[in-house]
């Protein structure tokens, strides 16, 4: 699972993909897709965790690993953007 506690919009997201990356970065239109405002935090288990508090409503994210713009494969959706990659989406209610 990429996205853990979507209760009262804290929402965590986690990139477990790539345990040999340097840098992971959360980028979405919480941040305006700015590729270095969100660095993730590694943890004991190798994994990239961000907590972010975000209001209601529907949100698109990458994660940029070692500079690399990567959609989330365990996403609740994803949906295609202006450059023809795809975005993943997280809904908070």
């Amino acid at each position: 699972m990429s996205v853990q506690n979507k209760r009262k919009g804290k929402i965590t997201f986690i990139w477990d993909k790539q345990p040999e990356a340097k840098k992971v970065y959360l980028a979405g239109d919480f941040n305006d897709w700015d590729p270095q405002a969100r660095r993730m935090s590694r943890v004991k288990d190798r994994t990239f965790r961000a907590t972010l508090d975000l209001d209601s409503g529907h949100y698109e994210y990458k994660f940029v690993v070692d500079g690399e713009w990567q959609s989330d494969p365990d996403a609740e959706g994803q949906t295609v953007n202006q450059y023809g990659t795809l975005n993943s989406v997280v809904c908070v209610a």
